[in-house]
């Protein structure tokens, strides 16, 4: 995919929208383009993790012991539990469409926090809605 039609899409996932073009660019340089099909198992619940995914277009399911707890769709993102905390998956993501996603490892996660920190306060703000509706929902 061309560096521009990529920070074009990146543009697009919410979490990125107010981002100036330099802080796209920047993150687009710390993440990979990756396509998969429909079907691929994306994260195994259990197993130790080492990327964070943001999704352009699809998909996925997530499963916790085996039931669907929740769709995912453009927009969305995933797995960065694994980036902030050594923890294993919570969650098994499975493609239910073809996907493009953009995929961070821990090291491209490491640089890219220190070159756009508001990645860092979004995430942030990402888990504590997370966990606020995961609470509610025990009540």
């Amino acid at each position: 995919m061309k560096r521009s039609t990529y920070i074009d899409r990146l543009a697009r996932v919410p979490m990125f929208r107010a981002l100036p073009k330099k802080d796209l660019t920047l993150i687009a340089r710390h993440s990979d383009s990756v396509s998969v099909p429909a079907g691929r198992e994306l994260t195994t619940e259990g197993t130790t993790g080492y990327e964070f995914f943001f999704i352009a277009s699809g998909t996925a399911t997530v499963k916790r012991k085996k039931r669907k707890v929740a769709t995912l769709k453009a927009g969305d993102y995933f797995g960065e539990l694994a980036l902030l905390a050594d923890v294993p998956r919570n969650a098994t993501v499975v493609a239910d469409t073809d996907m493009e996603l953009y995929v961070v490892d821990r090291r491209q996660f490491s640089a890219l926090v220190r070159d756009v920190p508001e990645i860092a306060v979004k995430l942030l703000k990402g888990l504590a809605l997370r966990l606020s509706e995961a609470d509610t929902a025990r009540i």
